[in-house]
């Protein structure tokens, strides 16, 4: 068993924004019995407080537990009783601003602003930026049909990529990309739990669904953490099953 199970969120343990099920939860109270367990996204601490913390169940062991927002450019503890963050990359004024204004300008090089929005398109996360083609709150269905093949998020990362010099810019979610400072993507991730989880890189297993070239996960395998590619939550749910199975002590 490895001494640190990482996960990926939305398309990896939940749908898009959604929160856990009941039956994930379960398998991550598990889980964290046998291992150190980590959650690394794209999102905010705000999303992982609804989508992970507030399902897990009373008795899952929090200090146990990594929770790391905005693709590793943070990352919380439970600590003394309550959740504390112990570290932030966090941009600068003009940072954000010469981000903002690429987004605005690529979108429309890249012919990629949709008919209707649901919310805003981009959200400041202090240490991310998230480009959300549809609005924050697009609903799954749209999301899905929207980028099924990646090929808008592939023109908009191409321009991005000419126009942010010194950021890395990754395909996220459903409809999604994810900017930050460069070399703060999942493998800066998990160079950090190396250093605050004190497990060794080979100690360590990471599920993602977009672990492929360009991917928001993909650095994660790239770095060396043996990675497996799952499909969706139902796939990662019954291969932690598994896992937790044949890992589980005997009793007595």
């Amino acid at each position: 068993m490895k001494q640190l199970v990482a996960f990926d969120l939305d398309g990896t343990l939940a749908e898009s924004k959604q929160p856990l099920d009941a039956h994930m939860a379960a398998c991550l109270r598990s889980l964290l019995d046998l291992a150190l367990v980590s959650v690394i996204s794209g999102g905010d601490w705000k999303q992982f407080e609804t989508q992970v913390i507030a399902r897990l169940p009373a008795d899952a062991d929090l200090g146990r537990l990594f929770i790391m927002p905005t693709t590793g450019a943070k990352l919380y503890r439970f600590v003394e009783g309550g959740w504390r963050q112990i570290y932030a990359e966090t941009f600068t004024a003009a940072e954000r601003g010469q981000i903002l204004t690429a987004l605005e300008r690529a979108v429309d090089d890249a012919g990629v602003r949709p008919d209707k929005l649901w919310g805003p398109q981009i959200e400041d996360r202090g240490t991310q930026i998230t480009f959300s083609a549809l609005g924050q709150q697009a609903p799954i269905d749209a999301k899905k049909g929207w980028d099924p093949d990646q090929a808008k998020r592939i023109a908009l990362q191409r321009q991005l990529v000419t126009q942010l010099p010194g950021f890395s810019i990754r395909i996220g979610g459903t409809t999604s990309l994810d900017i930050t400072r460069e070399g703060v993507d999942k493998a800066y991730a998990i160079d950090r739990l190396i250093e605050h989880a004190a497990v060794p890189r080979e100690a360590m297993l990471f599920f993602g669904d977009a672990i492929y070239p360009g991917g928001n996960d993909d650095p994660v395998r790239a770095a060396g953490v043996d990675s497996v590619r799952v499909r969706d939550p139902a796939e990662t749910a019954a291969i932690l099953e598994s896992l937790i199975a044949w890992n589980r002590p005997l009793p007595g």
